[in-house]
């Protein structure tokens, strides 16, 4: 294993298609107040900055009152039972971090709750793969504050360089710059849809899930090996 360096995964629209059961688990929150469903795509792009924002987005694009008491409650209690109905693993997500952690440490970097996050892990067989887990409710800010992904380096004991955060939206992207490391965006997520996505020099892109692992391999090449041009190589 290289433990020279880092991978870190945001996890909704990057490693697993969540979109349905948080757009249904959202729309179950407002049939609740009496208001109409929103579609999976509207309820896609208000996700990324944990379950509260999405919930006070939900509410606002529904006519509520965003600060509706007890909404968050209620959305969390209808995720819970619809956690896994629909949600899967994007394709070749499962190889691409079986082949990855044979070679660096892999961590996991949400703002989703840490209890749903590991049951998602669980399910899919990922929880062996992964050696450390922050969600939203950790203890540490929510992103795009870097504090839970420096805190990711530090336990890993490597440079900021020899890390890469891999997510689907700008709310990933602007965590990564922030604590200096390097960055891969996944655009075939549901996170991208909000903001065009323009990436200097230095910051990776994959368009569909199946291109993850050869990126991956790229990063985590030994550095006795050239490997200066990782854009070149997608």
């Amino acid at each position: 294993m290289n433990a020279r360096k880092l991978l870190v995964f945001d996890l909704d629209g990057t490693l697993v298609d969540s979109q349905r059961d948080l757009a249904e688990s959202a729309n179950q929150m407002l049939a609740s107040y009496g208001a109409p469903p929103l579609a999976v795509e509207t309820v896609a792009g208000m996700v990324g900055n944990g379950a509260k924002v999405l919930v006070e987005r939900a509410l606002s694009a529904a006519g509520l009152d965003s600060a509706e008491p007890g909404a968050l409650g209620r959305f969390l209690a209808f995720y819970d039972r619809e956690l896994l109905v629909h949600t899967r693993p994007y394709p070749g997500i499962v190889p691409a971090l079986e082949a990855a952690s044979r070679l660096a440490p892999v961590a996991v970097l949400t703002n989703k709750p840490e209890t749903s996050t590991k049951r998602l892990l669980d399910a899919f067989g990922l929880s062996p793969l992964v050696r450390w887990v922050i969600g939203g409710d950790s203890g540490y800010p929510r992103k795009p504050d870097p504090a839970g992904l420096l805190s990711l380096v530090s336990a890993a004991g490597v440079a900021l360089d020899a890390t890469l955060l891999v997510g689907d939206s700008m709310v990933d992207v602007e965590t990564g710059r922030r604590a200096g490391v390097r960055v891969c965006v996944a655009r075939y997520g549901f996170g991208g849809v909000r903001t065009p996505l323009t990436l200097p020099a230095g910051e990776l892109a994959v368009d569909h899930p199946g291109e993850l692992a050869r990126v991956l391999e790229a990063f985590l090449v030994p550095n006795d090996v050239p490997n200066n041009d990782l854009t070149g190589r997608i």
